[in-house]
């Protein structure tokens, strides 16, 4: 599997934050070799629990970005769908550049389809190497 461009700052500012990761890649057991790009936990100190994710990231440098949209939101129905089967307290973000969720995703389409299809975001910055903010519902900003 061929990493994104943003693989490695992704996975740095997820260390950065706390997180372990646990999978690079994380397998998906009972597909077709299907793999998300990261798997990671942390503790969450007043919980006493583990927070389990997996990450798909994502560049969206492609000319086309309806395109790379399209096969970016396929990924997550069939990756999210087989990661709740194989362990239901994993969730599944998107990663994806803040200039592009910016640009991009703040459009009404692109909005309504995350909204519905329920998309957990990771927006993080390429310059400043960080993760900006972490969106569990798309209502939220």
């Amino acid at each position: 599997m061929a990493k994104d461009t943003y693989h490695d700052l992704v996975k740095q500012a997820l260390i950065d934050e706390g997180w372990t990761v646990t999978d690079d890649p994380y397998s998906i057991k009972w597909s077709p070799g299907w793999e998300v790009d990261l798997g990671a936990e942390k503790l969450l100190a007043a919980e006493k629990e583990k927070k389990k994710i997996a990450i798909e990231v994502k560049t969206f440098k492609q000319p086309s970005f309806a395109y790379e949209f399209h096969t970016a939101m396929g990924q997550y129905v069939n990756y999210s769908s087989n990661i709740l089967e194989q362990e239901h307290d994993r969730e599944l973000y998107m990663a994806v550049p803040f200039d592009v969720w910016q640009n991009e995703f703040e459009k009404k389409g692109i909005r309504i389809a995350v909204e519905k299809v329920g998309v957990k975001l990771i927006i993080y910055n390429t310059v400043t190497k960080k993760i900006e903010r972490w969106i569990t519902t798309y209502n939220q900003k």
